[in-house]
């Protein structure tokens, strides 16, 4: 096992988590001021890209052309740094390995897994709801 892949404590799930959830943080108003570190990590987990390859890294580890693939429409820049993103706020786990070519994987980490199930749930729940979009664009405007 590479050692990347070393074992880390999972994350609390948000859900049953206390008064230092997201949402606690939101209605203190601290993910308002600029300086609150969530607010990054919350952007680049709900960009569409970062959304799409987190869904994507569910099913287990792809290589780079595998995900593109798989995230239809997404161009080679923006895989890129959508991933060193997700890589960079300890969501997604990148391992090369040593050989020619060069073979790189992607899979998520114990806190991405928990990311990736609730954005997954985020697009579950429009997906079965979008229906409704046209009714509430027009009661809204």
């Amino acid at each position: 096992m590479p050692a990347s892949r070393a074992k880390v404590p999972r994350p609390q799930d948000p859900l049953l988590a206390d008064e230092r959830t997201l949402t606690a943080k939101l209605r203190r108003g601290e993910l308002f001021t600029g300086h609150c570190r969530a607010r990054e990590v919350l952007a680049h987990v709900t960009s569409l890209w970062g959304v799409l390859c987190l869904i994507a890294l569910r099913d287990g580890t792809l290589r780079y052309s595998e995900l593109r693939r798989k995230v239809n429409g997404i161009s080679e820049k923006m895989l890129s740094q959508t991933l060193q993103r997700l890589e960079g706020n300890g969501l997604v786990r990148r391992t090369s390995y040593p050989v020619v070519p060069p073979h790189v994987e992607y899979d998520l980490t114990p806190f991405g897994e928990g990311a990736a199930r609730h954005v997954a749930a985020l697009a579950d729940w429009l997906e079965l709801n979008l229906h409704h979009v046209p009714d509430a664009q027009r009661d809204a405007g």
